[in-house]
This record gives structure tokens, C-alpha cells and sequence, in this order.
């Protein structure tokens, strides 16, 4: 039985699940750019309002979400309510992935990654991060970067960088990721490469 959340989603429904749909296309196509989310949704604790909009964009009757077992209970809830998303406790079954406490996410390996009919069944990941200002540089190229593009992510370890360059070798199969503080996105496809050593050119 659904329970009913006592936070709403969407003020305008169509009109801003229109808008973050092409605010995270253009975090894609931009690999390591910042995209401001402009749809304001108050979320339960353990997603930010970044993060809640995606997901009442992205989710819907036929998706598998992962979630984080860090994350409340509250936010299946409300996830359930808004969306009508099912949910899997096997994270390579997933369709999507919702993680809030980067220290204890998996391994990127572990999730969907498509198959050579199906590539476009893999998971995307919904990370949500602190900030994009302090942290270690990381030097990204691929489609979409003239060169190379310079990001700075808070609250992700040489880990998590290694995982997105062990994606790439994978293509086409491998999984999307988006990165979400409060109220901006950026998108790591996986076509997207990242290198710590070298130096940056912005």
C-alpha cells in the first residue's frame, strides 16, 4: 500500500519535468558542465531538490531504481507515490540508481551495463554531491568537450575516477551518471573520460 507523503512534487508538473528533461539532455551533451535545475521541489531528507526533479522526470511505471541503502524510507515513499516506480535490491538490475553517500556507493562495474542488442538498458546513476567548487581537479574529455574540460567535485575519491575511466573501455555498454548538489547538475556519459595526472587545460 502506497503511503502518502506529506511533501508535494512538482508545482507545474508538465511544464518543469519539460524543463529539468532538457536541462539534464544538455548536462549530457555537455560532459563535466554545471546546469542549473530550475524546478523547485521540496524533497525529503536524503535528496536534494536537484536530485528529487530528475527523478520525477526520469521515473516512471516501468523503471527499476536502486536505492542506496543509506537512503530513508521516506524518500521510497515518495518516490513510490510521485512516480510509480518499482524498486530492486539488485543493483544490475536497476535502470536507475540513486546514491547519496559516496563512501559506501559500489563500484560502477557492479550496475546494469547494457547489453551489445540493448546498451541503452543500462543504469544511470543519480549521485548526489556537495558542491562543485573544493575538491581535486579532474581533466575530462570525449564527445562534447573541445579539448578538455576542467571539474571539481567535492565529495568523490580517486575511486569513483578510475570506475568512469574503466567505463569508457566498455562502450557502447557501460553506465550514465549525473552528479546533482542542490540545485545543479552535471552530466558524465559514458563516453566521458577522466584523468587526474595530466595538466588542465580549461
Amino acid at each position: 500500500m502506497i503511503q502518502v507523503p506529506q511533501l508535494p512534487g512538482f508545482k507545474n508538473p508538465v511544464h518543469d519535468a519539460q524543463t529539468t528533461f532538457r536541462n539534464l539532455l544538455e548536462a549530457l551533451a555537455n560532459p563535466g558542465s554545471q546546469h542549473q535545475i530550475t524546478a523547485l521541489v521540496e524533497a525529503p531528507a536524503g535528496l536534494n531538490s536537484a536530485c528529487a526533479a530528475a527523478c520525477l522526470t526520469l521515473l516512471d511505471l516501468e523503471t527499476q531504481v536502486w536505492l542506496q541503502p543509506t537512503i530513508e524510507e521516506e524518500v521510497k515513499n515518495w518516490l513510490l507515490f510521485h512516480s510509480g516506480c518499482e524498486f530492486t535490491t539488485k543493483p544490475n538490475t536497476a535502470n536507475f540508481a540513486i546514491i547519496n553517500h559516496w563512501q559506501s556507493m559500489p563500484s560502477l562495474s557492479v550496475f546494469n551495463q547494457g547489453t551489445d542488442e540493448e546498451p541503452e538498458a543500462s543504469t544511470t546513476l543519480l549521485i548526489q554531491v556537495e558542491n562543485f567548487e573544493s575538491g581535486k581537479p579532474v581533466n575530462l574529455s570525449g564527445p562534447g568537450i573541445e579539448k578538455t574540460r576542467s571539474l571539481t567535485v567535492h565529495s568523490l575519491n580517486s575511486a569513483f575516477w578510475e570506475g568512469l575511466t574503466n567505463n569508457i573501455h566498455n562502450y557502447p555498454l557501460g553506465v550514465d551518471i549525473f552528479l546533482f548538489t542542490r540545485n545543479t547538475v552535471v552530466g558524465l556519459p559514458r563516453t566521458t573520460r577522466a584523468n587526474r595526472n595530466k595538466s588542465l587545460k580549461i
